[in-house]
């Protein structure tokens, strides 16, 4: 299946992965709605996207799960029936457990795991009533293993894993397909934005990330996994090891995370 002539909303759109995910799927005449809580951030996006692809912009913040099903209705108003949610908007962390305020915890929740949630089930209706669709949800390799400092960013990633593998069994009968994209270290953002343990951001890159794959070649090879269908696909460097290191390794897995260069 070739990603084409799609009703595509991705939200997280203003910058990195989901930036890049706007310019590479405005490239096949898809028609994009784009959601971040930047609106002059998605409007330089929706510039930059291919002139000849339909793009409109519907800010939002997924802190506020209350307003999820308003913002649905409001999207299929713009653009009519929706085939694919991207959920790609997320908040990372950089803090010890020991140091980190409960209000971080449930922020981090919030946002990664409950708003998520929220708007999923909004549009769920709409995709049971036209008969199928596609959500995407980008996760982490943190939903699939633990690294230090980001304890409750592994939480909600991991959380977001048991919620889609449940959603994919309950309405597959529906024609509902679910691919959970897990990432390793990508030259994003992330980092400077990363809460630390009072709620303030980390404002500064980590060695990882600065060295991790460009947002531009990772959204490629998302879209080639969203276009097979996969339930999941981990796409990173070496990281992506750590994977199968804690199926069927965990004590060694816990010392080369050790060892490794996590930040």
């Amino acid at each position: 299946m070739r990603i084409k002539d799609k009703v595509i909303w991705i939200t997280g759109a203003s910058s990195g992965i989901g930036e890049a995910l706007a310019y590479a799927l405005s490239e096949s005449g898809n028609t994009l709605i784009l959601s971040s809580r930047n609106e002059a951030e998605l409007l330089r996006v929706k510039k930059a996207c291919n002139p000849l692809s339909k793009v409109m912009v519907l800010p939002m913040d997924l802190g506020d799960s209350g307003m999820m099903e308003e913002l649905v209705a409001r999207a299929i108003e713009m653009s009519g029936p929706i085939d694919m949610l991207i959920n790609n908007a997320g908040v990372s962390q950089r803090s010890l457990i020991a140091d980190t305020t409960l209000e971080v915890y449930r922020e981090l929740m919030e946002v990664n795991y409950l708003g998520t949630l929220a708007l999923t089930k909004a549009l769920l209706p709409h995709f049971i009533a036209q008969g199928g669709g596609h959500f995407i949800t980008v996760t982490s390799l943190m939903g699939r293993f633990g690294s230090p400092l980001r304890s409750g960013y592994c939480a909600a990633k991991h959380a977001l894993h048991g919620f889609f593998d449940v959603l994919r069994m309950e309405h597959e009968k529906d024609g509902i397909k679910v691919t959970l994209i897990c990432p390793g270290f990508v030259r994003t953002r992330v980092a400077y934005n990363a809460l630390t343990g009072d709620g303030s951001s980390q404002g500064l890159n980590d060695t990882a990330t600065a060295e991790g794959m460009s947002p531009d070649v990772f959204a490629r090879k998302m879209i080639k996994a969203i276009e097979k269908q996969k339930f999941e696909a981990y796409i990173g460097g070496k990281e992506v090891s750590g994977v199968y290191l804690k199926r069927f390794f965990p004590r060694l897995l816990l010392r080369v995370v050790l060892r490794s260069r996590v930040v």
